[in-house]
């Protein structure tokens, strides 16, 4: 029983998640639409800090 105590708590996402999370789709978004439009410099680099640094973050906050 303790072990599921543990685990639902580690899912509670508060504020500070959402925020992030946003950040991630956002920046994501914005990647995928610059590389629409024939950006080679920075939708790579939004697309990395989207999938590489804010979701994972997001998710660990």
């Amino acid at each position: 029983m303790p072990d599921q105590t543990l685990a639902r708590s580690r899912l509670r996402f508060g504020p500070k998640n959402y925020i992030v999370l946003g950040g991630a789709l956002v920046s994501l978004a914005l990647g995928y639409w610059l590389l629409s439009r024939g950006s080679t410099t920075l939708a790579p680099v939004l697309l990395v800090l989207g999938y590489c640094v804010l979701f994972p973050v997001g998710l660990a906050l």
